[in-house]
């Protein structure tokens, strides 16, 4: 794999992996902090009778209001602003009318595009009460996601970040999906390099100042195995299992890392209600 500098490389995925400045770095920031705005306004809706195109509808106005552009409305032909992946759908969940129940969990992917930079994160909410398994499941997830982040220095790789979150969550008998990955970002919507949620450490590309890219593991109580409905969106687990995934935007700096989709009210890290 090889690197570019990032201001002086085409407007396209080229196989190699952008190096980028100072000037993306606050443009990331700027749209990734929208993006972790827009998910404290959700959570906030989220609740049992609550359609996730309520949801959706919320997200778009949202971004409109503050001057972006959903990232991944048509993107592909895909025609909502958001994703919404209830109970054991994996994600890419299309919203539709169907109302939230009591004890689901979902998870909501918001993708904004600020003076063409992209951020991207998602987040797991509880629908009211949810049962321990559930809860634990979304524990784990989080935890997953942030050692995958703890993982990230200049000198690390890729598989240094994925041997994080497997070991983690199969030490907790649950199971990281394989199928779908983090992926490079900035004004790309996905460009390098793939960031596996699984792995072994000092393998894949190194990791250097100036990568941006997500992590956001999607680990499942059941097996790991998933499908693809016919919709050609909805990716579920073949066992029924309950699914979770947590997603953090982050940019390699000289000495670690940045997140750049961080909640300004606290809001990322998993909280439940009373049952």
């Amino acid at each position: 794999m090889t690197f570019v500098d990032a201001d002086t490389s085409p407007l396209r995925k080229t196989g190699a992996i952008k190096l980028h400045g100072p000037e993306a770095f606050e443009g990331m920031r700027k749209a990734g902090r929208l993006v972790a705005e827009g998910l404290d306004m959700l959570g906030e809706r989220v609740k049992p009778g609550v359609t996730t195109e309520e949801l959706d509808r919320l997200a778009l106005e949202f971004g409109m209001d503050n001057g972006a552009l959903p990232a991944c409305l048509y993107y592909r032909g895909y025609t909502h602003t958001i994703c919404t992946s209830i109970n054991h759908v994996v994600c890419h969940g299309i919203p539709n009318d169907k109302p939230l129940r009591e004890g689901d969990i979902v998870n909501v992917d918001v993708t904004y595009i600020v003076d063409g930079w992209h951020g991207d994160s998602s987040r797991m909410y509880a629908v009211g009460a949810i049962p321990r398994r559930a809860e634990r499941l979304i524990e784990i997830t989080y935890e997953s996601l942030m050692r995958g982040v703890a993982a990230v220095k200049p000198g690390a790789t890729t598989g240094d970040i994925g041997a994080a979150i497997q070991d983690y969550a199969e030490g907790e008998r649950c199971s990281v999906v394989r199928d779908f990955c983090g992926h490079g970002i900035g004004r790309l919507f996905h460009d390098e390099p793939n960031i596996l949620h699984y792995g072994r450490r000092g393998e894949g590309p190194e990791l250097k100042p100036g990568m941006l890219f997500t992590i956001e593991p999607m680990i499942n109580l059941g097996r790991p195995h998933v499908k693809v409905l016919g919709d050609g969106w909805t990716a579920v687990t073949r066992d029924r299992s309950l699914s979770a995934q947590y997603e953090h935007m982050i940019g390699v700096t000289e000495t670690g890392y940045e997140i750049f989709t961080e909640s300004p009210r606290g809001l990322m890290a998993p909280s439940f209600a009373s049952a």
